[in-house]
């Protein structure tokens, strides 16, 4: 993954074939034209979700059409993290009241949130760039 500066308050993070722009708020500095990078964080919570969701139920040949994740974070006001994440797996009338604890075990085995809970080390580097002339 690479990270550019697009100007302004603008990062990008190149991964694969696809480009994820972030911006910050206005009130921050930026032009809010893309979520913040914080914003970006917490939709890979409810989202990494929802990939488990949906795999549940396309597994069980359960439609999710109806299925929504509601996502709600209660902050801690002196660090100004999240305290608590909460998922609300909003279900559908009709669906089978049996697998309603394995979907909430299913939506549990986010990647994402198994990463907050065993977090990872982190190094940070500088390098130069190697000066790249053409030869003409």
């Amino acid at each position: 993954m690479e990270i550019t500066f697009e100007g302004g308050k603008v990062v990008t993070a190149h991964t694969r074939e696809h480009n994820i722009r972030t911006d910050q708020p206005l009130s921050n500095g930026g032009t809010n034209s893309s979520p913040s990078p914080f914003d970006l964080y917490l939709a890979s919570i409810g989202t990494c979700s929802g990939i488990y969701v949906k795999s549940f139920c396309d597994n069980r040949n359960i439609p999710a059409d109806g299925i929504r994740i509601i996502q709600t974070v209660e902050w801690n006001r002196e660090t100004r993290l999240p305290s608590t994440i909460k998922l609300d797996i909003r279900l559908p009338a009709g669906f089978p009241e049996k697998y309603r604890a394995s979907l909430i075990h299913a939506a549990g085995l986010c990647l994402v949130k198994k990463s907050i809970a065993d977090p990872p080390g982190f190094e940070i580097s500088t390098s130069m760039q190697e000066d790249r002339v053409s030869a003409t």
